[in-house]
């Protein structure tokens, strides 16, 4: 393959490579990260889907890329009302992935850098865009457009899992099993988990598909009958659900001891050279020779019955019973 490039000297993005190779990524996801983050600060301010129609994306192929950026940790959103009481969506959007902690950090202007419990105002000036410099986006869904949030929305969420993200297994129940555990925060949000510990909590989830629980039975288990008082630990919670109501195994099919019976082949009584069959029961004849000898059975029994008397007419009965009365003298009745 040749390749000629020339470095552009203005109106250009950076791109970093962790971004433009990931995997998990497709097309649209990652144009419109890359169109985001080239856009200056006055029109980064509005919502997402309209960034992503000026691009061409769309219907169900923006839902789709919406959906894998959240599950990586490039996009976060929440719910909350503006000063006017209507409820709307904000938006923290940003060209590298972070977990719902540190996103709510930075979504209350604390920092990527400052610990995610630290219950301190911020110091210095205001400060602008933060993340890949953007803003959170604040998008519009009109007056009352989802529930008010609970008390138990107010729980701080854990401090994310240190260290480095664990590898994806190669197993499909595992990926399934941690796309499971994303989705419990569209359900409820005191169960929100960021990428790393939903790979942490991934093999646990993987074993109950691998009993034989389906998804959507799996996401209703873990989100039914919370704790009154609210969840003040997602990932403990869950990690102690998925052990606690572990179903049990399917037992291993048993093989049935009964085994159909296979006749021995016999020789058939009938006429005509020798041949065999297999009996159903216990015949001594195969199917043509017992159809034959039941045919020549019939024939035999037809030859044996005498000729039947001949018919003779009602009007000539008559008229010979007339005459046999007139020969004798007496005349038929009239009955």
């Amino acid at each position: 393959m040749l390749w000629h490039a020339i470095a552009p000297s203005r109106r250009f993005t950076k791109a970093s490579h962790d971004v433009v190779r990931h995997s998990r990524l497709n097309s649209d996801a990652k144009i419109l990260l890359l169109y985001v983050q080239g856009l200056p600060e006055g029109p980064a301010d509005r919502p997402l889907s309209e960034h992503a129609r000026k691009v061409g994306i769309t219907g169900r192929a923006y839902q789709r890329a919406k959906k894998l950026l959240v599950e990586d940790g490039f996009l976060h959103e929440w719910h909350q009302q503006n000063d006017r009481g209507r409820w709307v969506t904000v938006q923290l959007f940003g060209n590298s992935p972070v977990t719902g902690e540190v996103a709510v950090g930075l979504r209350d202007g604390l920092g990527a850098a400052a610990p995610p419990m630290v219950q301190k105002p911020a110091v210095g000036q205001p400060r602008g865009r933060v993340v890949g410099g953007y803003e959170p986006v604040v998008e519009e869904l009109g007056e009352n457009s989802s529930r008010p949030p609970t008390e138990a929305d107010a729980v701080r969420e854990p401090e994310p899992v240190s260290g480095p993200v664990p590898e994806v297994d190669a197993a499909p129940e595992v990926a399934e099993g941690e796309r499971v555990l994303l989705s419990l925060r569209h359900v409820c949000r005191e169960l929100h988990l960021g990428v790393r510990e939903a790979r942490s909590l991934a093999e646990a989830a993987a074993e109950w598909l691998r009993r034989g629980v389906s998804a959507a039975d799996l996401r209703r288990a873990l989100t039914s009958g919370l704790p009154e008082d609210g969840v003040r630990s997602a990932v403990g919670f869950l990690r102690h659900r998925l052990a606690a109501k572990l179903p049990e195994a399917a037992p291993p099919p048993v093989e049935s001891p009964l085994v159909p019976q296979v006749r021995t082949p016999v020789t058939c009584k009938g006429p005509g050279d020798d041949h065999v069959f297999r009996p159903v029961e216990d015949e001594t004849h195969c199917g043509p020779c017992s159809r034959e000898e039941a045919r020549r059975h019939w024939l035999a029994q037809a030859a044996a019955v005498d000729d039947p008397p001949v018919h003779t007419p009602w009007r000539e009965r008559v008229a010979a019973l007339a005459a046999g009365h007139a020969e004798g003298g007496e005349s038929p009745s009239p009955g």
